[in-house]
């Protein structure tokens, strides 16, 4: 009993110990259950909070995309300085007359004019840039070489301006140049007893550094001295070469902002009655005691009267002559001689039997073109579904075409593949240099802004709705068109240079190309889609697809993500086929574009997609219905608004999806356009007789945009928006049928004497209307009327209707 009474206590302390032990055991396990819980708590929140950086970052990494560039090898290798024959040019695209040169950092030249007897209150009369509503006669190059001269004629009114310019290299700060203004009548021996009032000025850009300061040293009139890191010393000098000069002024001030010199101007013109003149009001006071940035020199000079502008270069070492008087006439006589030789050299216009009226203006035409050649420098307004607000590309420089001095003075990508058919027929490296400065617009994503506004002065040309420019949104690659022409035409003249330029530009093609493939492919293998349309709109008749070129031209009237469009289609085959030449011509492995170009050219496939048993025709696919119009709406009694709503667009008949297979126009004929029929193909055979029709496309003018008979035929896709593609005629399209009758006439096929017989006709019947036009108006035109052939749109259109000169000459 004592051993179990003292056993008992023993077992009860045993029973406490294992207790306690056990109530440890579970008080850690416990304790380590929270700490595993609490471990993995901390880890779901750092993966969490990874994964919240992650994306942040991925975010933000795609944010950036937009407007980070493709990579750091730049396309450009040598400009300014280093290509001295292109240093200085006519590169102010938008303005009469003014010289820069390829510098961010230059000095801007230019020159205003009016007549003081025709000078209007708030100064209008005053001619600066380029502009429809001034409502000249007649304006533009005559003969421009694009790197060492230009001449160029003005009608204003009774008066004849012309103005050119010489270049003369030397030095190591880009050499001299002078140019020239001569005001006289345009009928001879007549004397309206005028005067004419010459501003000539000169502006640092808003990027320059440097100094410039009036100065008349050498000369009489006041001219300009100053430096900047580029041009180093120079100095700039005014001559009256020939009559009278009665008054001269000057002024020297800041500008506020290089889109308002003429206004800068007109607010200082002062009338002073002691000597009954309108003069400039000297040198005012500069804002914040800065140095002046703009000086301008006005000659008030009788009818007729030539001035002479002297560039010199503090550089250039010892002159025998100035470049002024008679020795700039004897340098300009030269060039033209030169000018007129390679002219017939190139195009042999004279050799074809065309008449010295004819070749005058197939001269102006190109000289139109090269001498529209512009340089800018600044940053495009970029968007990204993954930007709130539109952000700012890199700054850069562009060298580049224009479609219009007047109307589009910038670049686009889409007219530029058009505007490089010419250029390269005249200076091959002009046009590869061009091609450089726009594939360095290129961004990592492979993406090249389709409209390029770029510095102050083309900023102001553009309404403030088109600026900003959208990643999503393409242009017709036909870069892809240029090089096609190049790789044919010059295959011979590729020297180790240029195949060097090829080389680098292979890769961002490629990159383009890749982007195109992402970006505007539809939900069905082998489809595209134009990205861009609006589907919410009840203001447009039909949506615009701008990204396409051909705005309102009739699409699905119903814009959805099921769309096809058969021109983007044959513009990526088009694109792949050259793709795969070039990576041949560079011994690259091009064998996955050779199989997308025959995937996409393969005719049974297309015609699955995009051709209409019905209307035997090419078409787009979508969710479309014909009827629809534009109606005001209607009074709401509650509201009483007015009557002056705008009108919106009405669907009277639900659409469906089919194929948009009652337009007939330009982009029906896209699978021949770009050669993707094959040449024995029926499909070829209906296209021919349907372009020979007068009922839908053909004209004694050109090939007109949209048939007759289709619905939107000429109508208004707003109440504000007259036609635009739909029924004139336009230039690029009809050079690409010229270019295409060219080529199923000139290959084995059941066709080919059909094919020569309408390229004749229609080539004949483009050129006749185009020379007819510009000796009628004084202009080319950006369209013609298919009823009158009377241009329309925009003047002077110095881009793709120049192609007529290689109608002319019969080089596609």
């Amino acid at each position: 009993m004592a051993r179990h009474r003292r056993g008992q206590p023993e077992n009860k302390q045993d029973k406490s110990t294992n207790s306690s032990s056990s109530n440890g055991s579970n008080s850690s396990k416990q304790s380590k259950q929270k700490n595993n819980l609490l471990s993995y708590w901390k880890m779901i929140m750092g993966c969490t909070c990874l994964m919240v950086a992650v994306c942040v970052g991925y975010l933000g990494y795609l944010e950036t995309r937009v407007n980070t560039p493709y990579d750091d090898k730049k396309m450009v290798s040598t400009t300014g300085l280093d290509v001295p024959e292109r240093f200085w040019g006519s590169y102010r695209s938008g303005v009469y007359f003014g010289l820069k040169s390829r510098d961010p950092q230059s000095i801007l030249t230019g020159l205003m004019w009016y007549f003081p007897n025709r000078l209007q209150p708030g100064g209008h009369g005053v001619r600066h840039w380029c502009e429809q509503g001034d409502g000249l006669d007649k304006y533009g190059w005559t003969q421009h070489d694009g790197t060492t001269f230009g001449v160029q004629e003005i009608h204003d009114g009774p008066f004849l301006i012309s103005t050119s310019f010489v270049k003369r290299l030397g030095g190591s700060h880009g050499g001299d140049w002078s140019g020239r203004i001569s005001v006289n009548y345009k009928k001879p021996n007549i004397n309206l007893n005028e005067e004419v009032s010459l501003l000539w000025y000169t502006a640092l850009d808003e990027n320059s550094k440097g100094f410039i300061k009036a100065s008349n040293s050498g000369s009489r009139i006041t001219g300009v001295r100053g430096e900047t890191p580029t041009l180093g010393e120079f100095s700039i000098k005014l001559f009256n070469h020939s009559g009278s000069v009665n008054y001269e002024s000057f002024l020297s001030t800041n500008y506020l902002s290089l889109a308002l010199l003429k206004e800068t101007v007109i607010s200082s013109l002062r009338f002073v009655a002691d000597i009954n003149q309108i003069v400039l009001a000297g040198e005012l006071s500069q804002h914040n005691d800065k140095n002046p940035d703009f000086i301008v020199t006005q000659v008030t000079a009788k009818v007729p009267f030539t001035l002479d502008v002297v560039f010199e270069s503090g550089s250039f070492g010892t002159r025998q002559n100035t470049l002024v008087g008679d020795t700039y006439t004897e340098a300009l006589n030269w060039h033209l001689s030169r000018f007129h030789q390679r002219f017939e050299d190139t195009y042999k216009l004279k050799e074809k039997g065309y008449s010295p009226k004819d070749v005058s203006f197939a001269q102006a035409a190109l000289s139109n073109m090269i001498g529209g050649i512009g340089y800018f420098y600044g940053s495009s307004k970029v968007q990204s579904s993954y930007t709130k607000e539109p952000v700012p590309y890199w700054k850069a420089p562009l060298y580049t075409a224009v479609p219009s001095r007047s109307f589009f003075p910038r670049g686009f990508v889409w007219d530029e593949g058009f505007h490089g058919y010419l250029i390269s027929t005249w200076d091959l490296d002009v046009e590869l240099d061009i091609i450089c400065h726009w594939f360095d617009l290129m961004n990592v994503e492979g993406w090249i802004p389709r409209e390029q506004i770029l510095g102050t002065e083309a900023i102001a040309k553009v309404p403030k709705e088109f600026i900003t420019q959208k990643n999503t949104n393409a242009n017709p690659p036909t870069f892809f068109l240029t090089l096609q022409f190049i790789l044919s035409k010059f295959e011979n003249q590729l020297t180790d240079q240029r195949l060097e330029v090829l080389e680098r530009l292979y890769p961002r093609l490629q990159a383009w190309f890749s982007w195109f493939n992402q970006t505007q492919k539809g939900n069905v293998p082998g489809s595209y889609r134009w990205q861009g349309r609006d589907s919410k709109t009840d203001r447009e008749l039909n949506p615009k697809t701008l990204t396409s070129g051909l705005d309102d031209y009739p699409r699905a009237s119903h814009p959805t993500e099921q769309e096809m469009h058969v021109d983007l289609r044959c513009w990526i085959a088009m694109a792949a086929s050259t793709l795969a030449r070039l990576a041949d011509v560079l011994g690259r492995d091009g064998y996955r574009y050779e199989q997308t170009a025959e995937y996409l050219m393969n005719n049974d496939l297309l015609n699955e997609l995009h051709w209409s048993s019905y209307a035997g025709q090419y078409a787009d696919y979508g969710y479309h219905t014909d009827s629809v119009e534009l109606r005001r709406p209607k009074i709401s009694p509650r509201t009483q608004q007015s009557q002056s709503m705008e009108m919106i667009r009405v669907t009277t008949k639900k659409p469906e999806l089919r194929l948009v297979d009652s337009s007939f126009g330009y982009v029906s004929l896209f699978p021949f356009l770009l050669h993707i029929l094959e040449p024995d193909s029926p499909k070829l055979k209906k296209i021919l007789d349907d372009l020979n029709d007068p009922n839908l496309l053909w004209t004694e003018f050109g090939l007109r945009s949209l048939a007759r008979n289709s619905p939107l035929y000429m109508k208004r896709n707003t109440e504000h928006d007259p036609p635009y593609w739909r029924g004139q005629i336009w230039i690029n399209l009809n050079y690409l049928a010229v270019r295409a009758l060219y080529h199923y006439k000139s290959v084995d096929g059941p066709f080919k004497v059909q094919a020569g017989e309408m390229y004749e006709k229609l080539r004949s019947n483009v050129i006749r209307n185009v020379i007819n036009q510009y000796f009628k108006s004084g202009y080319l035109w950006e369209q013609y009327n298919d009823r009158t052939g009377e241009g329309s749109g925009c003047r002077p259109f110095t881009g793709w209707s120049a192609l007529v000169v290689l109608m002319m000459s019969e080089q596609y």
